[in-house]
């Protein structure tokens, strides 16, 4: 992509009301448009970020043998009132709306109860089973405060998995591999050494629940961690969880953390209070054990940009950046620009080419608030010496590359 003809614009400023530095980042570099308050249009670059986070998800989703669909965001009352779900004391976070008729309408702000409805069409027997499916979809919730930018909206896109089992240890057994897939993840991201598997509470979901709690001044939760026995606990149980595990809270670590995902064992309480059974080999109709799994794909964004970012701006990971290059040129060099420009498209290598008449320093600049990994400049004295400036976002210092020592390097990031 040429920067010429890219949709976006790069400010120095950011809103004046807007607080959390992951959106002020992100909207000075032209990845997120501010809508209102908890709400963020999504740019072509953050766009490019949104998908590469969600790929990295899937792939890891997949290799669990779940399957991709998308459901709808408009939810029926009825089927929320057979768990007490629909009612806006036990859920506090809903967006309802009505149809022209007058049918109350709920807008998803999650989806255990309509899948597990679905369900009711598509299994039959324990031949039936198991079964997982994951999507990725905008949630709606009517956050009293949207104060953190993107890491906690109204409006997010979030991927959230079900998975139905025959018995409690199948759904144990597959609830683990989850737990392994999540910090496949997290790897991937460049924050697993900062992610813990967090004892927490089930809020409106259940009793009990994990999470992944990323460590983060930005974020809003506070846990408690034992690093030696990587031992984690949400400080809303923290008291129950030292008397179970047999610890004293003297050994443990107070630390702010952002939630970037959390899994649920719901047993067969939804299934059962919502009807869906299944025929098992002997002939009797049995309970369907249920887990469900998310991860906020907005927010996870949000939280690596707080996570890395440094005074110039951005520094994504290169699992995620919207481009691996950053080609800028000094002077009158456009058409040897223009030749290394396809040639690293031809090498599969993802470049954000800066072509516009603009002065050196803008350039340099807007790479840096851009945060792309890799930095290369042509100029006509470089070209006489045959040679590339080329530079790590993470680096002070570029360094002068041959053309096979460029490719070279770029090959192995």
């Amino acid at each position: 992509m040429r920067v010429s003809k890219l949709f976006t614009r790069t400010s120095k400023t950011a809103p004046a009301d807007e607080v959390a530095k992951n959106a002020q980042l992100l909207i000075r570099a032209g990845y997120v448009h501010k809508e209102m308050a908890g709400v963020y249009a999504y740019l072509p670059l953050g766009l490019r970020v949104v998908e590469k986070i969600k790929q990295i998800v899937r792939e890891e989703m997949d290799a669990i043998d779940s399957n991709e669909l998308i459901m709808t965001g408009l939810q029926r009352k009825d089927v929320w009132e057979k768990t007490g779900r629909w009612s806006d004391e036990v859920v506090d976070i809903w967006f309802k709306t009505k149809l022209q008729d007058e049918t109350e309408l709920g807008l998803g702000w999650s989806h255990e109860e309509p899948i597990v409805e679905m369900l009711k069409a598509h299994i039959r027997s324990y031949k039936d089973l198991p079964v997982s499916l994951y999507q990725f979809q905008t949630k709606l919730r009517n956050e009293l405060r949207a104060k953190s930018g993107i890491m906690r909206g109204r409006e997010f896109v979030m991927k959230d998995m079900y998975s139905f089992h025959g018995s409690a240890e199948e759904l144990e057994a597959y609830y683990q591999r989850t737990i392994d897939a999540y910090k496949r993840v997290y790897e991937r991201l460049g924050l697993s050494d900062d992610t813990y598997v967090t004892f927490a509470s089930g809020g409106s979901f259940t009793q009990f629940s994990h999470e992944f709690q990323t460590i983060c001044d930005a974020g809003e939760d506070v846990i408690y961690l034992h690093r030696e026995k990587n031992i984690a606990i949400n400080e809303e149980v923290i008291d129950d969880a030292v008397k179970e595990l047999g610890i004293s809270r003297d050994e443990l670590e107070k630390v702010k953390t952002a939630e970037v995902g959390n899994i649920f064992n719901f047993g067969s309480q939804k299934t059962d209070e919502m009807g869906l059974k299944f025929t098992s080999q002997d002939g009797q109709q049995s309970s369907i054990y249920m887990g469900s799994y998310g991860i906020g794909i907005t927010r996870v964004m949000g939280v690596l940009v707080e996570k890395f970012a440094d005074e110039s701006g951005i520094v994504w990971p290169e699992a995620v950046a919207p481009y691996q290059v950053y080609l800028a040129t000094i002077g009158d060099v456009a058409e040897q620009a223009d030749a290394l420009y396809d040639e690293l498209r031809n090498k599969g290598i993802e470049v954000l080419y800066d072509d516009r008449d603009t002065r050196p320093g803008e350039k340099f600049a807007d790479a840096d608030l851009l945060g792309i990994p890799h930095r290369v400049v042509l100029s006509p004295k470089l070209i006489e010496q045959g040679s590339f400036e080329y530079k790590m976002r993470t680096e002070t210092e570029s360094n002068s590359l041959t053309k096979d020592e460029l490719f070279a390097t770029l090959s192995a990031a």
